[in-house]
């Protein structure tokens, strides 16, 4: 059986050529291309071009030429339907599995597109045709729109009594067409209405294009009807995971590394027709992981720019709280702040496209900055209120799952905190830092010797330092740790020595015990939680979140690790316990 065109399309739209090739080559950006050393033959100047703008690969030292599917087929020896598997895998999509089920999901994706497409396609004309609509047409040209910005965006208007669905019904059932989202059934009157009437419309495509719901906007003033309303949830458009604009934005990022993220689709056309192209927008609902995620396969900055009140203010605080945990090395999640009253249509219609640009570049701050900046405008100059802030902002940088980004932005936190605190303990860690910049050899050697050590190695150095330096907290509370699975051979017998010492009650006696000393240097130089540690003594309390806080993440390395494995698994079997098991798997995942 054929794999559907719209399931390949989605894969190619959502990896570049140069992310799939990169797991393989080594490449270098060179103009619009990538440059490396051919896969398929041993050569010592790079011959082999990959193109993310045309989507292919060419080797010019043996003529191979093709698409991501290609690349896979011939670099891991794989069969077309395996490699298809592969790269859904690797774009976050679920596996086809030509199931009956799959088969009606396709067929029920058909006829949703094509009313979906019908629909856009006649309220557009009629916008930019009908007589009618000239209330509309004034609408927007007072919004500084020409039909330029109509067309791109495919921009309509529907009447106040539309019966458009009279015309659907024709080809489509009831049923099919209630859920698209488009209508709804007036109980009283017992007639069918369309939800948008009276509205213009912005058709928000899936990442290949194709419209899959729709943002309405009241263009006549109005008390007792919302300014702004969305689509609602179908099985085919979900709000959180998909974004306006994403499929003509993303066409830039061979050309842009940044993004902007607004909050209205106003702003999205208001910064398009002032030549700021690579803008998305939001629907209506808090910014969600899968968000940054999806922005993140494209960009590596993403430019969080809400309105310039009260109201946007709080939204870019949740955005960040929520985003910071995605943070990754070589990406970046910024925030830029409008003048109050402003928003990004606004501000560039009336200060041009450079101004804005520049206002970025001088303006912009780091999602921790911006964190940190918030909660200390709330803090008070006394022992209680400082506590609460630094456990507040313990409590944010700890979500955040890449291990460097975690340890660095909490070292940022707590050294703007020993800022604040002049005559605290915190700044013996400044007179350290100041000690090992003298010792730059020893400093690269520290570096380079870490950078052998995994995530998961450093989360077990953090554990066995904690269980070393409070043996006697941690015999008192045994339950913390009778449950912990470490994954490094070594590091594994280490605890399990510690653990067996600590369960027969007796007073655990480092030197006396049989464990290699190198080891237990390594620990004492590399574990990431020392750097917490050394800040300021820590009370039981703090100790033990300390504890919970490790264990919670090597349980879910393990998750991740078995999730891996029968995701492969399930692959090769299709088997149906293979799929519960995962499923249950992926249960538990969710709720550590």
């Amino acid at each position: 059986m054929k794999y559907p065109k719209e399931y390949l399309d989605e894969i190619k739209t959502r990896l570049k050529v140069s992310t799939v090739v990169s797991k393989t080559v080594v490449l270098k950006k060179r103009g619009k291309e990538f440059v490396g050393l051919s896969p398929f033959k041993n050569e010592k100047t790079p011959s082999f071009t990959v193109n993310d703008e045309k989507e292919f690969y060419h080797c010019f030292a043996t003529s191979e030429h093709g698409n991501i599917f290609d690349f896979v087929m011939k670099i891991q020896n794989l069969k077309f339907g395996e490699a298809v598997k592969y790269l859904a895998q690797l774009a976050g999509m679920q596996p086809y599995m030509f199931s009956k089920q799959d088969e009606e999901r396709e067929k029920k994706w058909r006829e949703y597109q094509s009313i979906f497409s019908q629909y856009v396609d006649f309220y557009h004309n009629e916008l930019l045709k009908n007589q009618n609509y000239s209330v509309a047409r004034d609408y927007l040209k007072n919004r500084s729109l020409t039909k330029e910005e109509v067309k791109k965006f495919k921009i309509g208007y529907i009447e106040k009594n539309p019966n458009y669905y009279e015309k659907l019904k024709k080809d489509f059932s009831e049923q099919t067409l209630l859920d698209t989202g488009l209508f709804y059934l007036d109980e009283k009157k017992k007639v069918y209405v369309e939800r948008f009437r009276g509205r213009l419309i912005f058709p928000i495509n899936n990442i290949s294009g194709q419209p899959i719901a729709l943002g309405g906007r009241i263009i006549e003033k109005s008390d007792f009807l919302a300014k702004y309303i969305n689509s609602p949830e179908t099985n085919f458009f979900k709000k959180g995971s998909n974004l306006y604009n994403l499929d003509q934005a993303r066409k830039l990022s061979n050309k842009l590394d940044h993004i902007y993220l607004v909050e209205g689709y106003m702003d999205v056309v208001g910064l398009n027709k002032n030549g700021i192209e690579n803008t998305v927008a939001n629907l209506g609902t808090s910014l969600t992981d899968k968000q940054i995620l999806t922005l993140n396969q494209f960009f590596d900055d993403i430019i969080i720019c809400f309105d310039g009140d009260e109201s946007g203010y709080k939204a870019a605080l949740r955005a960040a709280e929520n985003s910071i945990k995605e943070l990754k090395p070589e990406k970046q999640i910024s925030f830029l702040f409008l003048p109050d009253g402003e928003d990004p249509d606004s501000y560039v219609n009336k200060n041009s496209r450079n101004f804005f640009i520049d206002f970025t570049k001088q303006n912009k701050i780091s999602i921790h900055q911006f964190i940190f900046s918030h909660y200390k405008k709330q803090t008070e100059n006394n022992p209680s209120s400082m506590a609460i802030f630094e456990k507040k902002l313990r409590s944010i940088a700890n979500t955040i799952k890449d291990d460097y980004i975690k340890k660095y932005v909490l070292e940022y936190f707590l050294e703007k905190i020993a800022e604040l605190t002049p005559h605290s303990n915190y700044n013996k860690k400044n007179y350290n830092y100041k000690k090992t910049i003298k010792s730059l050899d020893s400093t690269k050697k520290i570096f380079r010797d870490s950078q052998s050590l995994t995530g998961v190695e450093l989360k077990e150095f953090s554990l066995l330092y904690l269980l070393i330096n409070n043996s006697n907290l941690i015999q008192e509370n045994l339950h913390l740790i009778e449950n912990i699975k470490l994954f490094t051979e070594v590091n594994r017998q280490v605890f399990e020595e510690l653990l067996s010492k600590l369960k027969s009650g007796e007073k655990l006696l480092i030197d006396e015990m049989n464990i290699d000393k190198q080891l237990l240097d390594k620990i004492e130089k590399f574990a990431p939680i020392k750097h917490i540690l050394k800040n300021k003594l820590k009370d039981d309390y703090e100790i033990i979140e300390l504890f919970e806080d490790i264990s919670r993440d090597l349980i879910n390395y393990d998750l991740e690790h078995r999730i891996q494995e029968l995701e492969s698994k399930f692959s090769k079997d299709l088997s149906e316990v293979t799929f519960n098991e995962l499923k249950e798997l992926k249960k538990k995942q969710n709720i550590n």
